[in-house]
């Protein structure tokens, strides 16, 4: 293992003030997302000893508000044997694992076990528990790992629930088998024992190993008596803006198998020619391995993604540290265009402790870029609604500056297609957005058709010092984004091409 020597001095630059970060070294996917005892814990794929990707073991932070996070010690660490990879957990509350004391519910982790050459399982991926008994603080391993081995390569990412319904009462899990493209399915009363159900897949997008998958029930527009199955497969690559991304499927399950009402293309996917087809859970860059908590309150469908790209996430410019994660993000089932799609709304940090620093509108948008002095800030919430009319493209420039000569910014803009039509293109441009070299993949304009309401785009964006998060006609489309600028680099401005663009509306917090 790399010894913590070796570790760079921490690079602060951009760290980020709202998204979980590791108070040092590397960090990637969310695992084992469950609430316990007015606590949200944040489990995560993290290298103890190095801001490299190595040395797999489950980070561990714990927040009471899901916005400001506690890292904790190392949950479940890595060894001679084994990487400690994706998975869940899950509060136990009847007990049947058996692993729970004195009539308290253990919480049981439900991880992949990576077995390294040292072990007689050498080279395989199988599912294995682990428990805690005093709720999330320290870990002990089942003995009899692994409990499901399929001999496989690439069985992982077991996300385990509760299933209640009329096929019967037990846990659930759905994992992959990555390279095949199917997400597998298996049902247990205890925890330990598992029995095949039903698989899913290949299916839309396949131009990358299946990760990381997610299942669960959801009410359409808050209707209980009208609910469908969302499944969630993050895949790498073949996203829609390239490299990492995460797709949804929309349909039934009855406790045994999964049937998609969403599917466009099965099989393998033979081109990219329906891809803005498919159910994608965010349009950006950067948002990968996207699961939901176990156990929420209120019922609520609580989901936080991996903010990077494999593609460049080992060469992003921050040392001693690397990765963020997404802000917590609440998933709701809405009925649009006459069918039931996945909305998505960021738990906010500015709704409690914000102050408004600008505000506008109504008025009308002068060609050019008007700058907002009042509205500077590396961390803010944006608020906007435009009526982008016959303007060719009206949106925001966000952090930008000049640093030796040279023009930062990055560009949200909502080009129209032609004239009044009722959508256009919504885009995010990160070109000119500050450090873009470390990576030749870094460099991007990601791109969306976004329908307009009554005429009418409303967006909600979130800048942290690292990144770019936008909600789209009230999180029907989101667009996540790393952006590394320089810290003078804080400037925002209005964009109006041509004539014939209203500003509804604008909102600037910080």
């Amino acid at each position: 293992m790399t010894s913590l020597n070796a570790t760079p001095a921490l690079d602060c630059r951009y760290r980020p003030k709202w998204h979980y970060a590791a108070g040092r070294n590397w960090l990637n996917d969310p695992n084992g997302l469950v609430y316990s005892n007015g606590v949200y814990h944040l489990f995560y794929q993290h290298n103890p000893h190095g801001d490299v990707w190595g040395n797999m073991s489950w980070g561990h932070a714990t927040s009471a508000d899901l916005l400001t996070w506690d890292e904790q010690p190392v949950a479940i660490p890595c060894d001679e044997q084994e990487a400690i990879f994706s998975g869940s957990a899950v509060v136990d509350t009847c007990n049947t694992s058996g692993f729970g004391v004195g009539g308290v519910p253990p919480l049981v982790a439900v991880y992949t076990s990576a077995y390294s050459p040292a072990s007689p399982l050498a080279g395989r991926q199988a599912q294995s528990l682990a428990y805690s008994t005093d709720d999330g603080a320290t870990w002990t391993k089942y003995d009899g790992n692994p409990v499901l081995d399929r001999a496989s390569a690439n069985f992982r990412d077991p996300k385990v629930f509760w299933y209640d319904g009329d096929a019967g009462s037990y846990w659930v899990m759905a994992a992959v088998e990555a390279e095949d493209r199917e997400v597998v399915l298996y049902k247990s009363a205890d925890l330990k024992s598992w029995e095949y159900l039903s698989s899913f897949g290949p299916a839309n997008a396949t131009g990358g190993v299946w990760e990381c998958p997610d299942l669960f029930e959801l009410p359409v527009d808050g209707n209980a008596g009208d609910t469908r199955w969302v499944l969630v497969v993050n895949l790498n690559p073949g996203g829609i803006a390239g490299g990492s991304a995460g797709q949804y499927f929309v349909g039934t399950f009855d406790g045994v198998t999964f049937r998609s009402e969403s599917t466009v293309t099965e099989g393998m996917q033979t081109d990219d020619s329906r891809m803005p087809d498919y159910g994608w859970l965010d349009w950006g860059r950067d948002y990968y391995a996207a699961v939901s908590f176990s156990n929420a309150p209120d019922g609520r469908r609580l989901m936080i993604g991996w903010m990077n790209n494999w593609q460049y996430a080992a060469s992003t410019p921050s040392q001693g540290w690397r990765s963020a994660m997404s802000l917590v993000r609440e998933v709701r089932l809405e009925a649009r265009a006459g069918r039931p799609v996945l909305v998505q709304a960021a738990v906010d940090p500015f709704e409690a402790s914000g102050t408004e620093l600008f505000a506008a509108g109504p008025e009308q948008l002068a060609d050019g870029v008007r700058w907002l002095p009042a509205a500077t800030g590396d961390v803010l919430r944006i608020d906007a609604e435009f009526q982008p009319g016959a303007s060719g493209r009206v949106g925001l420039v966000l952090r930008a500056g000049e640093v030796d000569g040279v023009q930062e910014r990055t560009v949200l803009a909502y080009d129209s297609a032609s004239g009044c039509s009722a959508s256009g293109e919504l885009s995010l441009d990160r070109t000119a957005s500050g450090d873009v070299g470390f990576h030749p993949d870094f460099l991007s304009v990601e791109r969306v058709a976004v329908p307009l309401d009554g005429g009418r785009l409303r967006l909600r964006i979130f800048l942290d010092r690292c990144s770019v998060e936008v909600f789209a006609q009230d999180g029907l489309v989101t667009l996540t984004d790393q952006i590394f600028p320089a810290e003078s680099s804080t400037a925002v401005g209005l964009l109006a091409e041509g004539d014939g663009a209203t500003l509804v509306s604008l909102s600037v917090t910080g």
